[in-house]
């Protein structure tokens, strides 16, 4: 066996590696700090919101959707809006993240930054939907 690999009989939690630790950090921490990121997150969630649920009405997309094991729910999990599935986190994320791209694959967003702005919204949605049902 090799020495560097974690001992997975043990179910204590490892600390994150240091990389993980600092992206949690600068999201946790980080704040926008000009009007224009504001007005720009305004339009984009409507925007992402609207391509998701017309895409819920769309046959191919929703065949995508549901749980990885056909039936399984989680009571109190991340809601996948008009869908009525309610999974784990990870999979609304998926689940959110097909339905905002199904109809706008082809939007062409330039800007500087290399990822389009809706690209995280699946995952944002999912888990604060699913921190605010269970902290709530």
């Amino acid at each position: 066996m090799i020495s560097a690999l974690p001992d997975h009989r043990s179910a204590a939690r490892h600390r994150p590696d240091r990389l993980l630790r600092n992206i949690a950090e600068y999201v946790a921490g980080a704040a926008p700090e000009s009007p224009e990121a504001y007005r720009t997150g305004r339009y984009c969630l409507p925007d992402a919101l609207a391509c998701a649920f017309q895409a819920a009405r769309t046959p191919g997309c929703t065949k995508l959707l549901g749980p990885v094991v056909p039936g399984a729910v989680l009571p109190g999990g991340a809601r996948v809006p008009a869908s009525g599935h309610e999974l784990d986190p990870v999979n609304a994320a998926f689940n959110i993240g097909v339905m905002v791209w199904w109809l706008d694959f082809n939007d062409m967003w330039l800007a500087a930054e290399w990822g389009h702005p809706t690209d995280n919204l699946g995952a944002i949605l999912a888990v604060a939907d699913y921190v605010d049902r269970r902290d709530g």
